[in-house]
């Protein structure tokens, strides 16, 4: 027997799934152990293990690949429990990261807070200026060298950052991207004087044309790299020893796997590796049911995720921003709020109830799981809302405390608003709809789709409860919750069917048209550099694919947009129609009319995907049982599932009694061992052929 394991590392939960050759799925749930969160992979692992009936060591013996996406380099970036990082740059900008060119108030703002200017405030500077230092070269920007790297200043720059105490050192100089030996010669003489120091360069991080993202983005990766090594290298050995025959992969934020051991060479490209397991479970799970415009969206015991699946593919962006800082590496593309299932009830100075985002996290959790928790959240609230059964949370194998949330909703929000702790749960529930149906509007819409043209997948421990109310707000026509196996640890899932993915990009602007060779010669030196690092990976892949894309944009213009190419050799036919593949996405993401063809065209940065296809996919299985008559209703009780409806006697219904074709009408709760899932007055429910409730309104 062959498995393979996909692990998600979420702030209240770890998930855990698991697939034999023979068609067989599994799962498990475990709190996470912050900071140590290896702790809860591990016992995810155990958990596993004892769910299948078979030892660890055996278990790992027998696994193929695990694949884990994890929250350590993001948590550290948020957090700013960083390496302590020197910095390498050309003579005369040693500024650049300050200045920021001149966009540091407003990156990453909403429209209405770059409005309120005088509440901006630039980021906290990402290396203290004394650990800046300037290197005597210049490249210009064909790549010719017209100042030679002064060797003996910059071993006297080193050695001051090594004396000063620093754990990695960022090399960021001008130009490096058409010519990288300057940065490639620092390395080595930042190990002559320290072997072991951790060393990143911008022509490997983000080779890519402007200078304060490159640098900001190759200062984030060095600050996180010292941290995500010190994570996977004791993870590694210890699943080593503990029988791992297979490598363990980790999630990139790109939406595809790479190898544990060259991870921390490019940590940038993890930081949203948690983010993007649910994404990559809709789209293979989509593949099954024919779903090919998916709303993935994830309630966590932390956050509530959304990401998009367009005509059978991820949504992705050639760059981001966190903390006010650009990051230019390509990322699915997926938006976040801090409201999920633990997000804290509160009230503002004003007066006003708020859900999130901050979180009661796994310790000490909600209020109603007895660990110490006094704070209202989401969960609590639903609890005393009905939704969830105080004896059936975790199929049982948690006991929550009414009472206890009763006592925190009241206490924080009923008293002090006048209220009922019933009263306070409503709002707190009906908040929390709201909420999450605004982000999937802003980036449905945003990105101007028609949600009508869309199905919602809802998943996390807290995506079933909230669904239908946040679908109905959206108007979209069909919400599939996955359940079985993957109920709750749906992410873990996606992990799981992932590839191993890897990208490479160059900066080569040019005013159109661009000489088709040139256009070959660029792609054809990423695609050789891919299938090089494919090789490093430790895998035996079933097949290995390359996609082609090209930023183009308008002259003048200072952003551009992500144009495919097609694959195999181009000759000046194929290099035109990119020119109108651009025009014609230009005016599908800004609306008809709104290029100007005019202005002339440019082609600037080539980027190339390698998909290193893994030889075992799980599958889910159809389901055995059919749903013969009507659904046994394992019992009623008093709940809230609507605001307009108010409390009902609400049919209760066990998943695992029901079978595929069984119909449930609304108002009704489907309690599964990991989940719980409302359908709401005015809608109704079907159990499909692989067991997931497709819910639908009247």
């Amino acid at each position: 027997m062959q498995y393979i394991i996909g692990i998600d590392v979420g702030g209240t939960f770890t998930d855990a799934f698991a697939a034999d050759d023979g068609g067989k799925v599994y799962s498990a749930k475990v709190p996470s152990t912050p900071p140590e969160f290896a702790t809860g992979v591990l016992a995810s692992i155990d958990a596993l293990a004892e769910t299948i009936g078979v030892g660890v060591g055996s278990l790992l013996a027998d696994t193929a690949y695990i694949c884990h996406g994890t929250t350590a380099s993001l948590n550290a970036l948020v957090t700013g429990d960083v390496a302590e990082v020197g910095f390498l740059t050309t003579k005369g900008h040693r500024d650049s990261i300050y200045i920021m060119n001149i966009e540091g108030r407003y990156a990453g703002l909403s429209p209405e807070e770059i409005q309120a200017i005088t509440a901006t405030r630039k980021p906290k500077p990402l290396v203290p200026k004394r650990r800046v230092k300037e290197v005597v070269e210049r490249v210009d920007y064909k790549g010719s060298v017209i100042v030679e790297l002064d060797e003996e200043a910059t071993r006297s720059s080193i050695r001051e950052l090594v004396e000063d105490g620093v754990e990695a050192i960022a090399v960021s100089l001008l130009w490096s991207f058409r010519n990288p030996a300057h940065e490639h010669r620092v390395r080595e003489l930042v190990h002559e004087i320290d072997p072991d120091m951790y060393v990143a360069l911008s022509c490997e991080i983000s080779p890519r044309i402007r200078e304060y993202p490159r640098s900001a983005t190759t200062v984030m990766s060095t600050q996180i790299g010292p941290t995500l090594r010190d994570y996977l290298n004791p993870l590694s050995a210890e699943l080593e020893k503990r029988g791992l025959k297979g490598p363990l992969l980790i999630m990139q934020g790109s939406g595809g796997s790479v190898s544990a051991h060259e991870a921390p060479a490019y940590a940038i490209t993890t930081i949203g590796s948690v983010l993007t397991g649910g994404v990559i479970g809709a789209r293979t799970l989509g593949e099954q049911l024919g779903h090919r415009n998916i709303i993935s969206t994830d309630v966590g015991g932390t956050t509530f995720l959304v990401g998009l699946v367009v005509d059978g593919e991820p949504v992705f962006e050639s760059s981001t921003t966190l903390n006010q800082y650009q990051i230019t590496v390509p990322m699915m593309k997926v938006a976040t709020i801090g409201s999920g299932g633990g997000a804290v009830a509160w009230l503002d100075d004003g007066g006003n109830l708020r859900v999130g985002p901050r979180s009661a996290g796994a310790k000490p959790g909600p209020a109603c799981y007895g660990q110490g928790g006094t704070e209202p959240t989401v969960s609590d609230a639903n609890l005393v809302l009905g939704i969830l059964d105080p004896d059936f949370f975790l199929g049982g194998t948690k006991k929550l405390d009414v009472e206890l949330a009763r006592a925190a909703l009241q206490r924080a929000i009923g008293d002090p608003l006048g209220m009922s702790a019933e009263e306070a749960a409503a709002a707190v529930f009906e908040i929390q709809n709201s909420q999450t149906a605004d982000l999937v509007r802003s980036v449905v819409v945003g990105a101007g789709h028609d949600p009508r043209d869309f199905t919602m997948y809802a998943f996390g421990g807290g995506g079933p409860a909230h669904c239908a109310a946040y679908g109905a707000d959206l108007g979209v026509q069909e919400i599939v919750v996955p359940l079985g196996e993957t109920a709750a640890t749906f992410s873990a899932y996606g992990l799981a069917t992932s590839d191993v993915v890897l990208s490479a990009e160059l900066s080569d602007p040019a005013n159109f048209p661009v000489d088709a060779a040139t256009v070959e010669g660029n792609f054809r030196q990423l695609e050789e550099e891919v299938t090089r690092r494919l090789a490093e990976q430790r895998v035996d892949f079933k097949e290995v694919t390359m996609s082609r894309e090209i930023d183009a944009r308008y002259t003048m213009q200072i952003f551009e947009v992500a144009t495919p190419v097609k694959g195999g050799p181009l000759d000046e036919a194929a290099v035109t129609q990119v020119s109108h593949d651009f025009e014609q996405r230009y005016a599908s993401l800004f609306g008809a009319g709104s290029g100007f063809r005019e202005a002339g065209m440019q082609f600037i940065t080539y980027r190339v995907f390698g998909t290193g296809k893994l030889p075992f996919k799980p599958t889910l299985p159809h389901m055995a049982a059919d749903g013969n008559g009507k659904p046994p209703v394992k019992t009623t009780r008093r709940a809230m599932l609507d605001l307009r409806a108010g409390w009902q006697d609400v049919s209760i219904y066990e998943y695992t009694a029901l079978g595929r074709g069984h119909e449930i009408e609304g108002p009704a709760i489907v309690e599964a061992p990991t989940t719980t899932v409302v359908v709401p007055p005015g809608t109704w429910a079907t159990v499909d052929q692989l067991g997931n409730l497709v819910i639908r309104y009247r």
